[in-house]
């Protein structure tokens, strides 16, 4: 298999910033939905924002796949930046810890 080229992997890298950042913004927004519907029994926004947040980390988690190699994370560092999307602004996290190419 090919080695990606750098200007690949910067683009890699910049979409995971972006898409890291759209992941945590739609996880707080879908707790806060959460805490709305089952709290303070509000609307059913889960229904809708689920499946969002749901697509927003399936594009982290090929990502993450995708940039590993060039950011050097061995496979402890891999399951860390996975295991921090788990977390309420742990994208943010991620993204603000990515080395620069």
């Amino acid at each position: 298999m090919a080695t990606p080229t750098q200007p690949t992997l910067d683009r890699e890298t910049n979409a995971f910033r972006l898409v890291a950042s759209i992941e945590a913004v739609t996880y707080l927004v879908l707790l806060g939905a959460v805490v709305l519907k089952r709290v303070l029994d509000g609307p059913d926004l889960v229904r809708a924002l689920g499946p969002v947040h749901g697509i927003a980390f399936l594009v982290y988690f090929v990502l993450v796949l995708r940039i590993r190699e060039g950011q050097r994370w061995g496979l402890g560092a891999t399951l860390w930046v996975l295991f921090v999307s788990a977390l309420p602004l742990g994208g943010f996290w991620a993204a603000k810890h990515l080395k620069e190419s």
